[in-house]
C-alpha cells in the first residue's frame, strides 16, 4: 500500500479536519445537533437527541429566530443545550429546554474579545455534564472559558500562553484538560488542571522539533491517540500511546492511507488493565465520501465499514462491551441509531464487514477491505538524536543548554492511571 500524510487532527482549528455532524456528552446520554427547517432547508434550529431510552428520540428546540448555520450546540448532562451565538461582535450563551410545545431559554451572558482573538469556540463536552468551557485564542496566548455551569455566568478559569487549540478531558472528573499549545512555531500537548487556577504542565513532546498534539484520550485505560510529524518531518502521523507507560509512542503503518483524513472520534471504554484491546473508532474522508475505520493496537489492521444512511459524520460513541452507536438520520427515519460490533482484538470479523484480504486500498464507503500492515511494523517515536536506541522521548535528564522533551509517562495525569 502506497503510504501518504494524513491529517490527523479531530479538532478544525488545527489542521482542516471536518467538524462531526453532532455533539454527544461524555455519558452518552444526550446528543445536540443544528438541523435544517424551511420548505428549502435553508434556515436551522438546535435539536436535543436522547440516545439512553429504550429508543433514541429528538426534541427540537427552535428559538424566536431561526439560528445561524456557524451557531455552536452542545448537550448539558440534564438534557438543556448550550447554544453559542456571535451577534454584533458579541459571543452570546444560553441555554435551551422543552417547555411544552414551545422552547425555554435561560441566558447566561456575553463574552467580548479583543479583535485579534479567534472568538471563544467550544471545547468537548465535559464529563458530568454540569459545566462547558470555551477556548479564545489570540496572537500570544489563549483564555479558557468556563461559559456554562458557573454562578455568575461566564468566567475566565485561565489564561494560557501561546495559541491553544484542540482540546481533551483525560480524566472523570473533569479537572485535567489537554490543549494543544502553539508556541515559537511549534505545538506540543499541554495539561491544564482545573483545580489548581489553571495550572499548565507538559504533557507531549516526542522531539524538540516536532509538532505533537493530542487527538483524543480514555480516561478509563489511559489510551492516548496523537498526530506527530516527528517520525516523518513535515508529515503529520497518527500514533498512539498510553498515559503512565514507559513505552514509546508507535506509529502504525496501518493507519497511513493514502489520499484520505483520518480522525479518530471515539474509544472503547471500561477496558481498565487492557489499553491495546480497546477498539477505536475512525472517521475516513476520501474521494469517494466518508466511511468509518475500526482499528485497535493489539490488532495491526483497520477494519473498512460503509458508513449507515444517514450518519451524523463523524460522531459516535462506543459501549464497553464493544458496540459502536452512530447516529443517524433520513427522511424516512429523522432519529436513529445505527449499531455496530467491534472485530475480536485476534483479528475477528466486524459484523457488516466485508473483508477483502489484506491487499489493496480502502476504495470508499461502498469497499469495505482491511487496510493491513503489510509490513507488520510499528514505527516508535523517537527524539531526534539518530540513536537507534532512543526510541522514546528521553526519561534522563538532559545535558545543560538541550531541551528535555517531556515524555507521556511523565504528565501530571499518570499517577492517576491504573497501569
Amino acid at each position: 500500500m502506497t503510504a501518504c500524510a494524513i491529517e490527523p487532527s479531530a479538532d478544525p482549528g488545527n489542521s482542516g479536519a471536518p467538524r462531526a455532524g453532532c455533539s454527544i456528552t461524555a455519558a452518552g446520554a444526550y446528543a445536540a445537533r443544528l438541523a435544517r427547517s424551511g420548505q428549502d432547508g435553508d434556515s436551522w434550529y438546535p435539536e436535543r437527541w436522547t440516545l439512553d431510552g429504550p429508543e433514541p428520540y429528538a426534541v427540537p428546540l427552535p428559538g424566536n429566530q431561526p439560528e445561524e448555520a456557524g451557531t455552536e450546540v452542545q448537550p448539558m448532562g440534564d438534557g438543556r443545550v448550550l447554544v453559542h451565538r456571535v451577534a454584533a461582535g458579541r459571543h452570546v450563551f444560553a441555554l435551551l429546554y422543552p417547555t411544552g410545545p414551545g422552547t425555554g431559554e435561560l441566558p447566561l451572558g456575553a463574552v467580548e474579545c479583543p479583535a485579534d482573538t479567534t472568538g471563544p469556540r467550544l471545547l468537548p463536552p465535559a464529563p458530568g455534564g454540569e459545566r462547558a468551557y470555551a477556548l479564545a485564542a489570540g496572537p500570544r496566548s489563549t483564555v479558557l472559558w468556563e461559559v456554562a455551569g458557573g454562578a455568575f455566568g461566564p468566567e475566565r478559569v485561565a489564561e494560557i500562553p501561546g495559541r491553544c487549540s484542540g482540546g481533551v478531558w483525560l480524566d472523570r472528573t473533569g479537572r485535567m484538560l489537554a490543549v494543544d499549545q502553539e508556541t515559537g512555531g511549534r505545538t506540543k500537548a499541554v495539561v491544564v488542571d482545573l483545580e489548581r487556577g489553571g495550572e499548565v504542565s507538559p504533557l507531549l513532546q516526542i522531539a524538540p522539533d516536532s509538532d505533537d498534539r493530542l487527538l483524543l484520550a480514555d480516561p478509563d485505560s489511559g489510551l492516548v491517540l496523537i498526530g506527530s510529524d516527528a517520525p516523518s518531518p513535515g508529515r503529520q502521523r497518527l500514533g498512539w500511546g498510553v498515559l503512565g507507560s514507559t513505552l514509546p509512542v508507535r506509529f502504525p503503518e496501518c493507519l497511513r492511507m493514502p489520499d484520505c483524513v483520518v480522525t479518530p472520534f471515539a474509544i472503547q471504554p471500561g477496558q481498565v488493565l487492557t489499553p491495546e484491546r480497546c477498539a477505536v473508532a475512525l472517521r475516513v474522508d476520501g474521494a469517494f465520501g466518508s466511511w468509518v475505520g475500526v482499528w485497535r493496537p493489539a490488532d495491526r489492521r483497520v477494519r473498512h465499514l460503509p458508513a449507515p444512511e444517514g450518519w451524523l459524520t463523524g460522531a459516535g460513541l462506543w459501549t464497553p462491551d464493544g458496540e459502536l452507536r452512530l447516529p443517524c438520520s433520513t427522511p424516512q427515519s429523522p432519529c436513529g441509531v445505527a449499531r455496530l460490533a467491534a472485530p475480536d482484538a485476534g483479528g475477528g470479523r466486524t459484523e457488516g464487514a466485508n473483508d477483502a484480504g489484506d491487499e489493496g486500498d480502502p476504495g470508499g464507503p461502498g469497499d469495505a477491505a482491511d487496510t493491513a500492515d503489510t509490513e507488520d511494523t510499528e514505527e516508535s517515536a523517537h527524539d531526534g538524536s539518530g540513536d537507534p536506541a532512543a526510541t522514546g522521548p528521553s526519561t534522563h535528564a538532559s545535558a545543560p543548554g538541550r531541551p528535555c522533551p517531556v515524555p507521556l509517562q511523565q504528565a501530571p495525569l499518570a499517577r492517576l492511571v491504573t497501569k
